[in-house]
């Protein structure tokens, strides 16, 4: 039996959600973690940065949009040992700019996912995977990046049976 990272970056607080800004207690990306563990089981990693995003989500943006254009690697608060003992590692983010956040970025050059099974997923309001495939193809060239799911942030907490379902290719 394989074993099962999940690994996410999740935005709570103010968040762009069907149109406007609304504050979330929980960030969409972390509630689409929660219901994989719930599905297939794994140990959950939270990708956490040290220093914080913009609490306002425009400027937010802003930031993110400077790290991207400068190839940021964002320091991380918390690494895991190593990766060597999972097989899957379902990674989550939200799309900013059409790819995951600079600090995913930082976590997966930390390691060696060569011969690893990567399965993205990804939350977003409207652009789907964006560019977040061939992204990660390009940062784990020796990994296999599996078909990743897309979620509408806004639907993220109601889109446990989706996740189910989705995970059940996988396992």
């Amino acid at each position: 039996m394989s074993k099962i990272l999940i690994a996410y970056y999740s935005r709570k607080g103010q968040n762009y959600v069907n149109g406007s800004i609304k504050n979330l207690t929980k960030g969409n990306t972390e509630i689409i973690a929660e219901f994989i563990r719930e599905a297939v089981g794994g140990e959950l990693f939270e990708i956490d940065t040290v220093k914080n995003y913009p609490v306002d989500y425009t400027e937010c943006t802003e930031v993110a949009k400077v790290e991207i254009q400068k190839k940021a690697r964002p320091e991380l608060k918390n690494y895991l040992p190593g990766v060597d003992e999972y097989d899957k590692i379902f990674l989550g983010y939200p799309i900013w700019w059409s790819v995951p956040p600079m600090a995913v970025s930082t976590f997966l050059e930390h390691y060696d996912f060569s011969g690893k099974k990567i399965i993205p997923f990804a939350t977003h309001e409207g652009s789907g995977l964006g560019g977040s495939l061939n992204y990660l193809k390009k940062i784990c060239p020796r990994a296999e990046i599996l078909q990743g799911l897309a979620i509408h942030g806004a639907d993220a907490k109601n889109s446990k049976a989706t996740v189910e379902n989705w995970t059940k290719k996988f396992i």
